[in-house]
């Protein structure tokens, strides 16, 4: 069975990037004849907020995106999290860690590398042989320990859009973090066991978090976990050209009439490089003669394609 998923964060209400996201992995699901989930990833509490989850399942179901199961909570998934990263404990593959992000920023430029905008310092193993009398902060991934009995550090992938992906995670990423030093579970770890846990065979999502995946792969195959297919969509933009998102000023969707939910989802199309559609009038039944057609344009665009 075909099963993709929605996985937003109620941090807010859906903006327009979120639409594309939650829209492309809908039409994905249904060109494959499959079922889509949707799963709050409401890990991280203290960004959360309160009401937001179920206003963004308001405005999916105004959109006529329902997901086929019970919607699914990362807050009510700890002990599944707290299982895999005990497996990885026991294989070897994790240490704890002492380091704060300024002493890894201040490692990094003692090695004459600079800090690319946007990511994380590479984390050069400091504690990876011991804390040396410090006290365990987060649990780390050893990569290195993984790359060797795996041959290689470099992660090889195919995005359905993107093409053939290639990553060396040591070198680029260096060991990252499974459970950070405010006691919550990182994202990646979360989103590999749920996605394992979930049976997810087709992850649609942004193209900003095309970055994570050759870690997800390692994880997956320090779990053994089956590696999902990927498609990482295009993105929408702010003012300042970077990804749309809360934190540089995006609006909400308004959805307060059926020309308000036409022109949202056309835009989200749009955006997908999907047929433009006359919308005007925007009733149920244009929409979901206008879903019927995207699904079909979907499937020309990407499932024949598929190896």
């Amino acid at each position: 069975m075909v099963r993709g998923r929605f996985a937003p964060s109620p941090t807010g209400e859906l903006h327009a990037g979120s639409l594309v996201a939650a829209l492309a992995s809908w039409l994905d699901a249904q060109a494959l004849q499959g079922e889509w989930l949707v799963r709050m990833e409401d890990v991280d509490g203290p960004r959360c907020i309160a009401g937001a989850d179920q206003k963004i399942l308001q405005q999916l179901a105004a959109c006529n995106l329902h997901a086929d199961h019970q919607v699914a909570f990362q807050s009510q998934r700890h002990d599944l999290y707290q299982h895999a990263l005990d497996t990885l404990i026991a294989k070897g593959l994790v240490y704890p860690c002492a380091c704060t992000r300024k002493e890894i920023e201040e490692q990094q430029a003692s090695l004459g590398l600079s800090l690319e905008r946007h990511k994380a310092a590479v984390y050069p193993g400091t504690c990876r042989r011991g804390l040396n009398g410090k006290t365990a902060r987060a649990w780390r991934f050893n990569v290195g320990q993984w790359s060797a009995l795996r041959g290689s550090p470099v992660v090889q992938w195919h995005d359905r859009r993107l093409g053939n992906q290639s990553q060396n995670v040591l070198d680029e990423v260096g060991d990252f973090v499974l459970k950070r030093a405010d006691g919550l579970w990182a994202y990646q770890l979360a989103v590999v066991v749920d996605d394992a846990a979930q049976g997810i065979t087709h992850v649609v999502r942004g193209e900003d978090l095309t970055d994570n995946t050759a870690r997800q792969y390692l994880l997956q195959e320090a779990l053994g976990y089956e590696h999902p297919i990927y498609l990482h969509t295009p993105l929408v933009l702010g003012a300042n050209g970077e990804k749309l998102s809360k934190q540089n000023g995006a609006k909400a969707l308004d959805l307060s009439s059926a020309t308000a939910i036409a022109q949202a989802l056309q835009a989200a199309a749009s955006t997908l490089g999907l047929t433009h559609l006359d919308l005007e009038n925007g009733d149920a039944a244009t929409i979901s003669t206008a879903l019927t057609t995207w699904i079909q344009t979907w499937a020309k665009k990407y499932v024949v394609a598929t190896p």
